[in-house]
């Protein structure tokens, strides 16, 4: 399985102005020895038009394909569905419909773009939107051979019963979701991976999870056939390129445990007799 970090982890150091999109891409590569990327849009410009530019799109997507890497996942902010003014709206849409072309140029193999609405639930007329958009999105992401969906983000996201309806509602193989796993919305965090797991199209694995419940996590993944990547993610700000490798490193030993078992307790030294290793532990 494959293991991503997520370049909103370095949100820190982006404030700083001591990383961009091209550090992110050598640091994936050559500190952190991945050969996925996982790119947040605010990562790639410091405005929308930054961001969405073609020829700089392109260089990217260069700079990848020199370190052998593959966009496994591209998020982006600011232009959810639903917002309550119609003109937000449109303005949200049209620029949907740029980052999906900026992720085509990334060749990306999922897109996260979130549904809106803040309340616990969707009313009709949101839900009847956000499924009409993303079924246009789904459209388009299987003409493009990637998947794209809302993240269990925020607002009605956060809820599985809510992202379980909508998958359901759009009814397209391209649709998925990006599971931010662990949340505490759903009974236990468990229970919250176990719903929501058989209809993942990516993840993201935060510091919480990954040092409190990883194994479990990535056992429920598995039990529900998940076949995608665990994308790392960091949250503080602080320390980000020591924190990443430490969280990146876990993930990595749960991959392991979940192949071979745990490496538990001392077995001794097979080159020593009982003897000599009784004397040899006094």
């Amino acid at each position: 399985m494959n293991i991503s970090i997520a370049s909103f982890s370095f949100h820190g150091a982006l404030a700083e102005g001591t990383i961009d999109v091209f550090g992110y891409l050598e640091a994936c590569r050559y500190r952190y020895h991945l050969l996925t990327a996982d790119i947040w849009n605010g990562l790639l410009g410091s405005d929308v038009e930054m961001q969405l530019d073609e020829d700089r799109l392109r260089k990217v997507r260069q700079a990848m394909d020199e370190r052998d890497l593959v966009c496994v996942n591209y998020h982006a902010d600011g232009c959810h569905v639903w917002e309550d003014d119609p003109e937000v709206r449109a303005r949200h849409r049209q620029l949907a419909e740029r980052h999906l072309k900026a992720a085509e140029i990334l060749g990306a193999r999922t897109v996260r773009i979130d549904t809106g609405g803040r309340d616990r639930h969707w009313t009709d007329e949101q839900f009847d939107a956000i499924v009409a958009a993303f079924q246009d999105f789904c459209r388009r992401a299987a003409e493009g051979g990637y998947k794209v969906g809302p993240e269990t983000h925020w607002g009605a996201e956060n809820y599985p019963d809510n992202m379980l309806k909508l998958h359901q509602a759009v009814g397209s193989p391209a649709f998925g979701i990006l599971l931010h796993m662990g949340k505490d919305t759903w009974n236990t965090p468990d229970e919250y991976d176990r719903a929501l797991a058989p209809i993942a199209i990516h993840t993201h694995i935060d510091q919480k999870t990954t040092y409190s419940r990883v194994d479990q996590a990535l056992a429920i993944l598995l039990e529900c056939g998940y076949s995608g990547v665990l994308g790392v993610e960091h949250h503080t700000g602080k320390n980000e390129f020591a924190e990443v490798e430490a969280q990146l490193a876990l993930v990595r030993r749960a991959v392991q445990h979940a192949r071979t078992g745990r490496g538990e307790g001392y077995r001794g030294n097979p080159l020593l007799d009982p003897v000599s290793e009784r004397s040899h532990n006094r």
